[in-house]
């Protein structure tokens, strides 16, 4: 059974900041390796590979994804183990992604911030976020992984009704 959605949707400035949380009994560290190390990566998103560095374009293998496609990523920041931006462009358009890590005694809490210029098409961008997130959890916990079709299009009205 899935989890309900936990995905928040803010306005700011010219577009609106997509928001979705986990908390992790881990530290900052050890969660920051989850999203950042291309093996552990590979557990639950796809592998990368690449100079990761701020101003620099990394290459990601969408490995839950029809057909596996790799896409390219702009890392815009990385500040180890708390904050972590990069940006995609793809044939569905640009893509601003910060991930934020707070730890407070030993418990993490992953923030992923999707960054979008309209709140059109989040009914379909929020349910995606939650599936990776929660095959996160699932990876970092040996839990079986999750069925995106547990997902989309259950979630869809949810999403769009943030908008």
């Amino acid at each position: 059974m899935t989890s309900p959605p936990t995905g928040r949707l803010f306005p700011v400035g010219t577009g609106h900041d997509l928001v979705l949380t986990r908390t992790f009994r881990a530290h900052a560290e050890d969660v920051w390796a989850s999203v950042t190390e291309p093996d552990r990566t590979a557990r639950w998103f796809g592998p990368w590979e690449g100079d990761a560095a701020p101003g620099r374009t990394i290459k990601i293998q969408m490995a839950y994804e029809e057909q596996e496609p790799w896409m390219e990523a702009r890392i815009e920041a990385c500040e180890p183990p708390m904050r972590l931006a990069v940006s995609t462009i793809d044939d569905h358009g640009t893509w601003r992604l910060e991930l934020l890590l707070s730890e407070v005694d030993g418990v993490t809490e992953l923030k992923l911030v999707h960054h979008l210029d309209s709140a059109e098409g989040v009914g379909e961008i929020g349910p995606g976020w939650e599936f990776y997130l929660d095959m996160l959890v699932a990876s970092r916990s040996g839990a079986p992984l999750p069925d995106f079709d547990s997902y989309y299009p259950s979630m869809k009205p949810y999403f769009d009704g943030l908008a």
